[in-house]
């Protein structure tokens, strides 16, 4: 199933992939594909497209980036049964992951996609050679979550038309600008034939407030077994992960480096892509630097060894 006909100007993905119980994965990449692996992983609600600066900045520094509609989202398959769980999307993480050859990735997940990844290499599902989190740590806040709730629960019965599209998406971003042209927001939703405009995701996926606790315990357990190079990326303005959330990631990985960027939501790379890209690149250079080896990180600094804090930087 999907949300309805896809609206032309639409691009198409460049690729597609198995997921996990038959889903199929929509994917697009940028740069050398014998580059170092970066898998660009978009949060709750999104697209494979909010990705796309970030893409193209890495694909141009040397490395090969590969961001892919989570299942249930823009041209991926919708799940059966309405499995959107975080261990579903763990397992299509692992099948893109063979999809590309096997190959060790660098992981950066925004929001959901962030979770997914701490879950993927913090209980030892993906061999990774280094982790990106963006705006997401084991500890949320529950109006953030509400936030987004009723953002995506906005209308479900549908558009009227991409005017009403950027109005919502407007009260819900208000420190971006509204669009001057609507073509953009073609990719975001799709024409139903009731002649309505309805978001791309399948609408029985919800991000909840439900068990935060049980969420809590499991990414804090996985934080805490964190060995390899880690950089947390925070909006200043995000009512999702607060700096408080933060430094409590930073207490349970102290090897973690943290970049603040100050003017941005808890949507970093769509706020300030300009920082946000210059930080990812300038943490991979280091870590998975292009032509070089991976950096391991030092005996000190593996998994329950108490080491020194990471980086603290606020970005203006």
């Amino acid at each position: 199933m999907s949300a309805g006909a896809r609206l032309p100007g639409t691009p198409m993905p460049m690729h597609y992939w198995p997921g996990a119980g038959g889903v199929l994965l929509a994917g697009d990449s940028w740069g050398n594909p014998c580059g170092p692996l970066v898998l660009l992983q978009h949060g709750g609600g999104q697209t494979r497209h909010a990705w796309k600066g970030a893409g193209r900045t890495l694909g141009a520094a040397g490395y090969y980036a590969v961001a892919f509609d989570a299942r249930g989202h823009g041209d991926s398959d919708w799940a059966a049964e309405g499995a959107y769980g975080q261990d579903a999307m763990v397992d299509d993480l692992r099948c893109v992951v063979a999809a590309l050859g096997g190959r060790r990735p660098a992981l950066v997940g925004a929001s959901m996609g962030g979770g997914t990844s701490l879950v993927a290499v913090g209980e030892d599902h993906i061999d990774a050679t280094a982790l990106v989190m963006v705006d997401i740590g084991p500890r949320v806040e529950a109006e953030g979550i509400d936030n987004i709730q009723a953002f995506m629960s906005l209308k479900p019965e549908g558009f009227r038309s991409l005017d009403e599209v950027a109005d919502a998406i407007a009260t819900y971003q208000p420190q971006r600008p509204r669009p001057a042209s609507l073509d953009g927001l073609a990719k975001n939703v799709r024409l139903g034939t009731d002649g309505l405009y309805h978001w791309h995701w399948d609408p029985r996926f919800r991000p909840s407030r439900h068990d935060l606790q049980k969420r809590h315990e499991r990414l804090e357990a996985c934080s805490r077994r964190l060995g390899l190079p880690t950089l947390l990326v925070r909006g200043g303005l995000s009512d999702v992960l607060s700096e408080e959330g933060a430094q409590e990631f930073l207490q349970l990985c102290p090897h973690a480096q943290y970049v603040n960027v100050t003017g941005a939501g808890h949507m970093v790379a769509g706020d300030r892509n300009d920082v946000f890209g210059t930080a990812v690149i300038a943490f991979l250079a280091q870590a998975l630097p292009v032509g070089g080896t991976p950096r391991q990180p030092p005996r000190a600094l593996q998994p329950h060894h108490e080491g020194p804090t990471g980086d603290l930087k606020d970005v203006p």
